[in-house]
């Protein structure tokens, strides 16, 4: 007799993660203030919420001996709430300094992850893909200066500047909206397994129908 199947899955932690990765770009994107304090507000809350999403994870969906990356994703992710969550830490420097190591750190576990499950898990290729945008992440900030400053003007506005912590909170709100979209198609596809168990299944059920004896009416 099989096991009873999972009624929350992989597939839902997706789903969850692209949820509150949508809502913190939507935030980003129409707020008209790009400050490290209003940064540090959206990436605080996003990450919180990925942390208990992922030891969600760990708890309902990931098999005994393959929790790792949901617990370490999870540990990294509050870690960065906590620091996120300190009025005296809230600079332009600091911001920098901690979206680069958590999108370092939570982007090489999710690859690393992906990579040793590929064979075995069909959800691996997606996290290679959302570990390897974290790495990106990582690699733009570190090259957008944290003093960058330079003025310019529109009109009908005046004299604007735009700033390095601008563009870095820009960048993240760029990559939560890619990874909720990314996310959100990933978790309403159907399982691989499922598609590849019902094609086999048709298959027998062919099979079966083409050897099963023809009754041709004749007599005995």
């Amino acid at each position: 007799m099989s096991a009873p199947a999972r009624t929350f899955t992989v597939r839902n932690i997706q789903l969850l993660r692209a949820l509150f990765a949508a809502a913190s770009a939507l935030m980003i994107t129409f707020s008209p203030d790009h400050s490290a304090a209003v940064g540090f507000a959206v990436f605080g809350g996003f990450v919180a919420a990925s942390g208990f999403i992922f030891a969600l994870g760990a708890w309902l969906t990931a098999p005994a001996g393959s929790r790792w990356p949901f617990i370490l994703l999870a540990v990294i992710d509050l870690l960065a709430a906590i620091v996120s969550g300190i009025p005296t830490w809230r600079t332009d420097s600091v911001f920098f300094i901690v979206v680069i190591i958590w999108a370092a750190a939570s982007g090489l576990v999710e690859l690393i992850a992906g990579l040793r499950a590929r064979g075995t898990d069909p959800t691996a290729k997606d996290a290679i893909t959302v570990g390897a945008l974290g790495l990106l992440l990582a690699v733009v900030l570190l090259i957008i200066p944290a003093g960058y400053s330079l003025q310019y003007s529109v009109d009908d506005a005046g004299a604007l500047t735009l700033t390095g912590i601008i563009l870095a909170v820009g960048m993240v709100g760029g990559y939560t909206a890619i990874v909720a979209v990314f996310l959100a198609i990933a978790g309403f596809s159907p399982n691989r397994t499922d598609v590849s168990k019902d094609a086999s299944t048709k298959d027998a059920d062919t099979d079966d129908a083409t050897s099963a004896p023809v009754d041709t009416g004749g007599a005995a």
